[in-house]
Protein backbone atom coordinates (compact mmCIF):
# COMPACT_ATOMS: atom_id res chain seq x y z
CA UNK A 1 0.00 0.00 0.00
CA UNK A 2 0.95 3.65 -0.16
CA UNK A 3 0.97 6.00 2.80
CA UNK A 4 -2.20 5.85 4.93
CA UNK A 5 -4.70 8.66 4.33
CA UNK A 6 -3.87 11.96 6.03
CA UNK A 7 -7.15 11.73 7.94
CA UNK A 8 -5.98 8.56 9.68
CA UNK A 9 -5.96 4.84 9.01
CA UNK A 10 -9.44 3.91 10.22
CA UNK A 11 -12.19 2.45 8.03
CA UNK A 12 -13.82 5.82 7.26
CA UNK A 13 -10.57 7.36 6.05
CA UNK A 14 -9.79 4.40 3.81
CA UNK A 15 -13.37 4.29 2.49
CA UNK A 16 -13.08 7.95 1.56
CA UNK A 17 -9.79 7.35 -0.21
CA UNK A 18 -11.08 4.41 -2.22
CA UNK A 19 -14.34 6.18 -3.06
CA UNK A 20 -12.36 9.07 -4.54
CA UNK A 21 -11.17 7.06 -7.54
CA UNK A 22 -12.32 4.20 -9.73
CA UNK A 23 -9.20 2.30 -8.68
CA UNK A 24 -6.18 3.02 -6.47
CA UNK A 25 -3.76 0.19 -7.22
CA UNK A 26 -2.37 -1.25 -10.44
CA UNK A 27 -4.78 -4.21 -10.63
CA UNK A 28 -1.86 -6.64 -10.85
CA UNK A 29 -0.68 -8.95 -8.04
CA UNK A 30 2.30 -7.66 -6.07
CA UNK A 31 5.55 -8.75 -7.64
CA UNK A 32 7.18 -10.08 -4.47
CA UNK A 33 4.15 -12.25 -3.78
CA UNK A 34 4.34 -13.76 -7.25
CA UNK A 35 8.07 -14.41 -7.11
CA UNK A 36 8.17 -15.81 -3.58
CA UNK A 37 5.29 -18.24 -4.11
CA UNK A 38 6.63 -19.81 -7.29
CA UNK A 39 7.62 -23.07 -5.56
CA UNK A 40 4.94 -23.29 -2.86
CA UNK A 41 2.21 -25.93 -2.96
CA UNK A 42 -1.18 -24.14 -2.73
CA UNK A 43 -3.09 -24.47 0.50
CA UNK A 44 -4.99 -22.10 2.72
CA UNK A 45 -3.96 -18.42 2.51
CA UNK A 46 -4.73 -15.20 4.38
CA UNK A 47 -4.30 -11.90 2.53
CA UNK A 48 -3.91 -9.12 5.11
CA UNK A 49 -4.94 -5.68 3.87
CA UNK A 50 -6.24 -6.99 0.55
CA UNK A 51 -7.24 -3.62 -0.91
CA UNK A 52 -8.93 -4.04 -4.28
CA UNK A 53 -8.22 -7.76 -4.30
CA UNK A 54 -5.57 -8.32 -6.97
CA UNK A 55 -3.41 -10.55 -4.75
CA UNK A 56 -6.36 -12.57 -3.43
CA UNK A 57 -7.73 -13.14 -6.92
CA UNK A 58 -4.32 -14.18 -8.25
CA UNK A 59 -3.77 -16.55 -5.33
CA UNK A 60 -7.13 -18.19 -5.94
CA UNK A 61 -6.29 -18.61 -9.61
CA UNK A 62 -3.11 -20.45 -8.54
CA UNK A 63 -5.16 -22.93 -6.51
CA UNK A 64 -5.08 -21.34 -3.05
CA UNK A 65 -8.11 -21.23 -0.75
CA UNK A 66 -8.08 -17.56 0.19
CA UNK A 67 -9.43 -15.44 3.02
CA UNK A 68 -8.86 -11.74 2.32
CA UNK A 69 -9.48 -8.91 4.75
CA UNK A 70 -9.35 -5.13 4.70
CA UNK A 71 -10.75 -2.35 6.91
CA UNK A 72 -12.35 -0.60 3.92
CA UNK A 73 -15.79 -1.81 2.87
CA UNK A 74 -15.45 0.18 -0.37
CA UNK A 75 -12.24 -1.69 -1.22
CA UNK A 76 -13.68 -5.09 -0.33
CA UNK A 77 -16.85 -4.45 -2.35
CA UNK A 78 -14.65 -3.51 -5.30
CA UNK A 79 -12.53 -6.64 -4.79
CA UNK A 80 -15.62 -8.83 -4.55
CA UNK A 81 -16.91 -7.48 -7.87
CA UNK A 82 -13.55 -8.08 -9.56
CA UNK A 83 -13.43 -11.64 -8.22
CA UNK A 84 -16.91 -12.30 -9.58
CA UNK A 85 -15.80 -11.10 -13.01
CA UNK A 86 -12.76 -13.36 -12.78
CA UNK A 87 -14.96 -16.30 -11.77
CA UNK A 88 -13.13 -17.05 -8.52
CA UNK A 89 -14.32 -17.58 -4.94
CA UNK A 90 -12.65 -15.68 -2.11
CA UNK A 91 -13.78 -15.31 1.50
CA UNK A 92 -13.90 -11.52 1.94
CA UNK A 93 -13.80 -9.97 5.42
CA UNK A 94 -14.28 -6.28 6.23
CA UNK A 95 -12.09 -5.83 9.30
CA UNK A 96 -8.67 -5.10 10.62
CA UNK A 97 -6.51 -8.17 11.16
CA UNK A 98 -6.36 -8.09 14.95
CA UNK A 99 -10.07 -7.26 15.24
CA UNK A 100 -11.07 -10.04 12.83
CA UNK A 101 -9.36 -12.65 15.04
CA UNK A 102 -8.92 -15.28 12.30
CA UNK A 103 -8.42 -18.88 13.35
CA UNK A 104 -4.90 -19.34 14.65
CA UNK A 105 -2.29 -21.67 13.23
CA UNK A 106 -4.24 -22.81 10.16
CA UNK A 107 -2.91 -20.78 7.23
CA UNK A 108 -0.27 -22.23 4.93
CA UNK A 109 0.44 -18.68 3.78
CA UNK A 110 -0.04 -15.37 5.55
CA UNK A 111 0.72 -12.51 3.18
CA UNK A 112 0.96 -8.88 4.32
CA UNK A 113 1.87 -6.68 1.36
CA UNK A 114 2.57 -3.06 2.41
CA UNK A 115 0.25 -3.37 5.44
CA UNK A 116 -0.93 -0.41 7.55
CA UNK A 117 -0.61 -2.19 10.90
CA UNK A 118 -0.12 0.02 13.94
CA UNK A 119 2.87 -0.46 16.23
CA UNK A 120 1.83 -1.23 19.82
CA UNK A 121 3.86 -1.74 23.01
CA UNK A 122 3.01 -5.43 23.01
CA UNK A 123 3.75 -5.94 19.28
CA UNK A 124 0.16 -7.13 18.90
CA UNK A 125 0.02 -7.08 15.09
CA UNK A 126 3.40 -8.73 14.67
CA UNK A 127 2.54 -11.54 17.07
CA UNK A 128 -0.89 -11.98 15.47
CA UNK A 129 0.67 -12.40 12.03
CA UNK A 130 3.00 -15.10 13.31
CA UNK A 131 0.27 -16.90 15.28
CA UNK A 132 -1.89 -17.30 12.18
CA UNK A 133 0.65 -19.45 10.31
CA UNK A 134 0.29 -23.23 10.36
CA UNK A 135 3.26 -25.53 11.06
CA UNK A 136 5.24 -25.70 7.81
CA UNK A 137 3.49 -22.54 6.59
CA UNK A 138 4.99 -19.35 5.20
CA UNK A 139 4.81 -15.79 6.49
CA UNK A 140 5.52 -13.16 3.82
CA UNK A 141 5.73 -9.50 4.83
CA UNK A 142 6.66 -6.83 2.29
CA UNK A 143 6.98 -3.09 2.76
CA UNK A 144 8.50 -0.10 1.01
CA UNK A 145 12.24 0.18 1.49
CA UNK A 146 12.63 3.79 0.34
CA UNK A 147 10.14 5.89 2.31
CA UNK A 148 11.14 9.56 2.62
CA UNK A 149 10.48 9.90 6.36
CA UNK A 150 10.66 13.69 6.41
CA UNK A 151 8.23 14.07 3.53
CA UNK A 152 5.88 11.50 5.05
CA UNK A 153 5.80 13.32 8.39
CA UNK A 154 5.09 16.63 6.64
CA UNK A 155 2.03 14.94 5.15
CA UNK A 156 0.74 13.63 8.47
CA UNK A 157 2.16 10.09 8.27
CA UNK A 158 4.95 8.83 10.50
CA UNK A 159 6.36 5.52 9.23
CA UNK A 160 7.56 4.71 12.76
CA UNK A 161 3.93 4.30 13.81
CA UNK A 162 3.48 1.30 11.51
CA UNK A 163 4.78 -2.26 11.54
CA UNK A 164 7.77 -2.93 9.28
CA UNK A 165 9.23 -6.32 8.29
CA UNK A 166 12.00 -5.85 10.86
CA UNK A 167 9.37 -5.56 13.60
CA UNK A 168 7.86 -8.86 12.54
CA UNK A 169 11.27 -10.52 12.36
CA UNK A 170 11.94 -9.38 15.93
CA UNK A 171 9.08 -11.48 17.36
CA UNK A 172 9.97 -14.71 15.53
CA UNK A 173 11.55 -17.24 17.86
CA UNK A 174 13.41 -20.51 17.24
CA UNK A 175 10.19 -22.09 15.95
CA UNK A 176 10.85 -20.17 12.72
CA UNK A 177 13.34 -20.32 9.86
CA UNK A 178 13.84 -16.90 8.28
CA UNK A 179 14.57 -17.78 4.66
CA UNK A 180 14.68 -14.24 3.29
CA UNK A 181 15.21 -10.82 4.85
CA UNK A 182 16.48 -8.31 2.32
CA UNK A 183 16.02 -5.04 0.47
CA UNK A 184 15.51 -5.42 -3.26
CA UNK A 185 14.55 -3.39 -6.31
CA UNK A 186 10.84 -3.22 -7.06
CA UNK A 187 9.20 -3.67 -10.44
CA UNK A 188 5.78 -2.02 -10.86
CA UNK A 189 3.96 -0.44 -13.78
CA UNK A 190 1.37 1.75 -12.07
CA UNK A 191 -0.90 2.40 -9.12
CA UNK A 192 -0.58 4.61 -6.05
CA UNK A 193 2.68 3.04 -4.88
CA UNK A 194 4.50 3.21 -8.20
CA UNK A 195 6.90 5.92 -6.97
CA UNK A 196 8.49 3.44 -4.56
CA UNK A 197 11.41 1.66 -6.23
CA UNK A 198 12.64 -0.65 -3.44
CA UNK A 199 11.03 -3.18 -1.11
CA UNK A 200 12.03 -4.85 2.12
CA UNK A 201 11.00 -8.50 1.98
CA UNK A 202 10.69 -10.87 4.94
CA UNK A 203 9.89 -14.51 4.34
CA UNK A 204 9.82 -17.01 7.20
CA UNK A 205 8.69 -20.62 7.53
CA UNK A 206 7.21 -22.03 10.71
CA UNK A 207 8.87 -25.31 11.65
Amino acid sequence: MADPPAAGDGPDAWDERYAGADSIWSGAPNGELVSELAELVPGRALDVGCGEGADAIWLTQQGWQVTALDVSRVAVDRARALAARAGVQVEWVVSGMVEAAPELGVFDLVSAQYPALRVTPGADAERALAALVAPGGTLLVVHHGDIDVGHARENGFDPADYVAPADVAAVLDDAWDVTLDERRQRQISGGAGAHHMHDVVLRAVRR
